[in-house]
């Protein structure tokens, strides 16, 4: 495979991920991080360090709104829920290193 056809199979694999995970609001964001390590904002993160390698200016904001689908505090209010007890064990259990 070459690597122009390896990057576009990439590309379109991530933003299927972000399709699925703006569509999947049930997901929480502590929920991502118990089960895989990363969340929402981990992947906006990841988005921006890679517009800075490349020397193209993404803010937290316009990064996060591209990963959510919408603006971070209009997520926030629409879908983010307070964490439970057992929620919060077990992400203090899987980053007690």
């Amino acid at each position: 495979m070459d690597d122009q056809t390896r990057i576009e199979l990439e590309a379109a694999a991530f933003r299927r991920l972000l399709a699925h995970l703006q569509t999947r609001t049930d997901v929480q964001n502590i929920d991502l991080m118990n089960l895989a390590g990363f969340c929402r904002n981990c992947l906006s993160k990841w988005y921006r360090a890679a517009a800075d390698e490349k020397g193209v200016a993404v803010s937290d904001a316009e990064a996060r709104e591209h990963v959510y689908g919408m603006p971070y505090d209009e997520w926030k209010a629409k879908h983010q829920r307070e964490a439970t007890a057992e929620q919060k064990a077990a992400f203090l259990q899987a980053n007690a290193h």
